[in-house]
């Protein structure tokens, strides 16, 4: 198959377009060849009342772009790689990993909140939005005092509502801010390194999916694939794998590459866990020759059996 064109799909957010439109310069100046962006609404984007952890099934951000790629539709799909379930369809490949953008999450406080003697500048019982459990996890064990209100909406969208007084805080991922390179008005941010909060399976990192039949894109692609990113990443999304999860597990979890192969820093809790429960939640640090073995010992460390 010879390509005159790349069709590029996408999801219609802020940050998506941005990455996807990040994703299709890096391509064209590879390739030469002209990309053409594809926007596809997905169940995700749909359903903006519901916290995703209480929608069943997998896939909320990410089905319809895979269905587009089947049919033929789209050439190449742009993914946020902590969105996309640890199987590929049949027929499905996903091609790159690029380098990772910084995975640590963000707690951004409105600047009437700041209390410049806690360490995370949180007023005292503070309200936090977030509707990850992952999050809500952590950040309660930050924190004890801390009331969860729930957030959807893409990283604008939250901010207004931050900024607007309808929480104290929220928390955001690090590299959706960074790529949409906003500006901060009405509040303080403050990194949360990996002690404080682990982020999900797959965070800051990318995945471009194409059909497996496509030789001639996955050759043309392959310049753009980082092998550490790769490799890091997939360990974490094996833990997630073995555990049977998806988006609303509450999993914590980062993985480096180290001489020796990996390191893997965990925390999890349980799945009936509510986001207003006290933290209930094991953390631990395994390291590994091989993503496969380096999650095996953190799942181990952690006391968690595989299922399956």
């Amino acid at each position: 198959m010879t390509h005159e064109e790349i069709i590029l799909g996408t999801r219609g957010s802020e940050l998506a377009r941005t990455q996807s439109g990040q994703v299709a310069e890096a391509v064209t100046k590879l390739t030469g060849l002209p990309v053409r962006m594809l926007i596809i609404k997905t169940q995700g984007d749909r359903i903006q009342d519901v916290p995703l952890h209480l929608v069943e099934g997998k896939g909320f951000f990410t089905k319809e772009l895979e269905e587009a790629l089947l049919s033929c539709r789209i050439d190449l799909a742009v993914h946020s790689l902590k969105d996309l379930p640890t199987e590929s369809p049949e027929g499905l490949v996903v091609a790159v990993i690029p380098a990772r953008e910084m995975a640590n999450d963000l707690l951004l406080v409105r600047d009437e909140a700041v209390n410049e003697t806690h360490p995370y500048l949180l007023p005292p019982n503070p309200v936090i939005g977030t509707s990850s459990k992952r999050r809500a996890l952590q950040v309660k064990a930050l924190e004890p005092g801390t009331s969860i209100k729930e957030l959807r909406g893409n990283v604008p969208t939250r901010i207004a509502k931050l900024v607007d007084g309808q929480y104290d805080a929220i928390l955001v991922a690090a590299a959706g801010f960074r790529r949409l390179g906003i500006v901060p008005q009405g509040y303080r941010v403050v990194t949360l390194d990996f002690d404080a909060m682990l982020p999900a399976p797959g965070q800051g990192a990318l995945a471009l999916q194409v059909r497996a039949e496509d030789s001639e894109l996955l050759r043309l692609l392959a310049p753009l694939h980082d092998t550490s990113t790769a490799t890091a990443v997939e360990a974490e999304r094996c833990v997630l794998e073995l555990l049977g999860g998806g988006c609303g597990t509450p999993l914590g979890i980062y993985a480096e590459c180290i001489e020796q192969g990996l390191r893997v820093q965990a925390v999890l809790g349980p799945e009936e866990w509510q986001l207003h429960d006290e933290p209930r939640c094991v953390r631990a640090t395994a390291s590994g020759a091989t993503p496969l073995e380096a999650a095996t010992r953190v799942l181990d460390a952690l006391g968690i059996r595989p299922k399956g």
